[in-house]
């Protein structure tokens, strides 16, 4: 997979076990920060300088410059962040890769344990989660299920509560975020299932004007995780 951006490689930078997915750098001639590369070099990585054609032939955008190509991104599993988690976020089919690369970030500067989303119809870690998230997903777990709804019934026998999001709930100001819980994002279109809201234990609803239809998923989810961040303290 190749990633890009100077946020993103400084990420790779601030620890050793992040380089070891790296395979190879490259560089564009004439531009590249002298210092980045020094650091990479380092670490006993390659680094290859190529022309600004070769760069924007390897990736489609805004690389800066940097190009990093590096194993897949590792999924956690629900075994391994379950039992040391306290607050999770779950995602209910986001397909755009920038919603769920504003969300990661979102959740990592949130202090959430670890966010979960499905292994179908949703975006997956990709070279535009990693820019749009800065590399905030490498300091986030992100657990890859098969079954959403199995999964919730899983949190809830570990004591978890289930807060949905829908327009049709209660003030998401009222709802009490203490103990363990995880907040359910909804669909970019549809929002969150029908049967997924079933299994809420809570429906949050974020009070908007008449004249919008609706708040797009990653502003959404921002304003309830923060609420529930402040509610925690």
């Amino acid at each position: 997979m190749y990633l890009y951006g100077k946020n993103v490689a400084k990420e790779f930078l601030k620890q050793e076990k992040k380089l070891k997915m790296i395979k190879k750098v490259y560089l564009q001639e004439r531009i590249y920060d002298e210092t980045m590369k020094k650091a990479f070099e380092f670490a006993k990585l390659k680094v290859e300088i190529l022309s600004k054609g070769e760069m924007d032939h390897l990736v489609n955008g805004l690389h800066q410059g940097i190009i990093l190509l590096v194993d897949e991104y590792l999924y956690a599993s629900l075994e391994e962040i379950i039992d040391k988690s306290r607050f999770l976020v779950i995602l209910d089919h986001i397909e755009d890769p920038h919603n769920l690369g504003a969300i990661i970030r979102t959740c990592a500067a949130a202090d959430v344990d670890a966010v979960i989303i499905p292994d179908n119809r949703c975006a997956s870690v990709t070279a535009t989660v990693m820019k749009t998230s800065a590399g905030a997903v490498l300091n986030m777990d992100v657990v890859q299920v098969v079954n959403l709804n199995q999964t919730v019934d899983i949190l809830k026998k570990h004591g978890f509560w289930i807060i949905g999001t829908d327009m049709d709930g209660v003030d998401y100001q009222s709802i009490n975020y203490h103990g363990k819980i995880a907040i359910v994002i909804g669909n970019e279109g549809k929002g969150i299932s029908s049967l997924m809201k079933k299994n809420c234990d809570f429906i949050a609803s974020i009070p908007i004007s008449s004249k919008v239809e609706s708040l797009n998923a990653s502003v959404a989810a921002g304003l309830l995780i923060y609420e529930a961040k402040r509610n925690r303290k």
